[in-house]
């Protein structure tokens, strides 16, 4: 059996999976109370810049604490699970998440685990940004980019054109392949930091560190030709489709930006 971690960013006390693949970390300790779980402000971390870089401080964290031989992460309300019943419970939900033994399988073959592609209809994934954000920190990433790393520019170009990716900064890879990912990532997104001043915007949007690195990395798997699996992905808790929806058209045609998570 491989030797795989897979860390659960979670800020609040939540459910947590029985498998000991999973290990529950506190996101954005720093400064907060104990929930029982092991912390992202221990060893190596950037914990301070939680409010900011949302589940990335536990990105950072796995990368430089985790020696696991593959390390992945996933979220207290959003989990891999390789069922595609419809689910009558959380939980049911609960019963399927993808375990030790079924990961173990998929990477008999591939290095990656991914969540199944979200398409966008409508428009292209720049165009799905710029009217539910503010598209300025994902200009700028395309800057820095440019300058620092050419050869995934691109890449990062077809933002413009493709209308689908693999979303919620959600995968289990190969340490090694992590290694070089996070690298090249938390570069990126330090630079960003300098160019960007966060304050300008409120809570919610300042986090845009963590949704800019959920287009990233389509753009370091395709630009290094990297196979990977997709693997579906459940929501924990009941969704509102129909507020999402309302709150996207809005964004389109009457350029209201999101103002919440949903």
């Amino acid at each position: 059996m491989k030797n795989i971690k897979v860390i659960i960013a979670t800020h609040k006390e939540y459910k947590m999976p029985s498998d000991d693949m999973y290990l529950p970390l506190h996101v954005g300790a720093e400064g907060k109370n104990d929930i029982g779980y092991t912390k992202d402000n221990t060893g190596d971390n950037i914990s301070i810049k939680n409010p900011n870089f949302c589940e990335l401080t536990g990105l950072y964290w796995a990368w430089k604490n985790l020696n696991n031989d593959y390390v992945g992460l996933a979220h207290y309300r959003r989990h891999f699970t390789k069922s595609n019943k419809k689910y009558k419970s959380q939980e049911d939900k609960f019963s399927h998440l993808l375990s030790l033994e079924e990961t173990d399988k998929i990477l008999e073959k591939i290095d990656i685990i991914v969540p199944k592609m979200r398409k966008y209809y409508i428009e292209n994934l720049y165009n799905h940004y710029k009217h539910t954000l503010y598209a300025e920190p994902l200009d700028m990433t395309r800057d820095i980019i440019k300058e620092k790393y050419p050869k995934y520019l691109n890449e990062f170009d077809k933002l413009h054109k493709r209308t689908s990716a693999h979303m919620f900064n959600m995968f289990i890879m190969k340490k090694d392949i992590l290694n070089d990912y996070c690298e090249w990532l938390f570069d990126i997104l330090f630079e960003l930091e300098k160019r960007v001043d966060s304050s300008q915007y409120d809570s919610f949007h300042a986090r845009f560190y963590g949704r800019i690195s959920e287009l990233l990395l389509d753009v370091y798997l395709n630009t290094n030709n990297l196979s990977y699996e997709e693997v579906r992905v459940i929501d924990m808790d009941n969704i509102n489709w129909l507020n999402k929806g309302i709150s996207f058209l809005k964004a389109k045609f009457l350029g209201e930006k999101y103002g919440k998570s949903f």
